[in-house]
């Protein structure tokens, strides 16, 4: 399983807004900020806007800024906002295809394979959602560096 930059993109974006104080700071910035191409981590932006993530604040002095606190932002709500919710596994029942679904009555039960994946997608799912963006920067708060080095990048 892979997930796109968007995602690590967006969490860093999440984390630097809330280490300078909230916002609003403009999409060029935050981009400028890691080197990232403006035009894609705006996209970005969007996605998280319109997953109550950010908010758009118009005009000269605007930018993005939190929606919510750290502590109300899990790692699913931001791999879902980037990524969408779409399962990761597509069971294809390949059991009842070719030779071996020519041979084999119509299954009565689930496929074992299918049932097997979506267990591990939803641990998976419990494991993100159960990481809050402020989980994240406690740890940072542990490295006093990086804080210094995001808002100074800002300053």
């Amino acid at each position: 399983m892979r997930m796109t930059k968007g995602v690590e993109w967006a969490l860093h974006t999440l984390l630097n807004l809330d280490m300078i104080g909230g916002g609003p700071v403009s999409g060029g910035q935050l981009a400028e900020a890691h080197g990232l191409p403006g035009p894609y981590l705006v996209k970005q932006l969007q996605q998280l806007t319109k997953a109550g993530l950010l908010t758009s604040v118009p005009g000269p002095r605007g930018g993005f800024r939190l929606a919510r606190s750290l502590s109300e932002i899990t790692l699913l709500d931001v791999v879902e906002a980037i990524e969408g919710d779409a399962r990761l596994f597509h069971c294809a029942e390949i059991r009842c295809c070719g030779r071996i679904g020519e041979l084999s009555p119509p299954p009565e039960e689930p496929c074992p394979v299918k049932s097997a994946m979506r267990r591990a997608e939803e641990a998976l799912r419990q494991a993100l959602a159960a990481q809050s963006l402020m989980d994240i920067r406690a740890e940072i708060d542990r490295n006093p560096t990086i804080g210094q080095v995001v808002r100074a990048a800002f300053g």
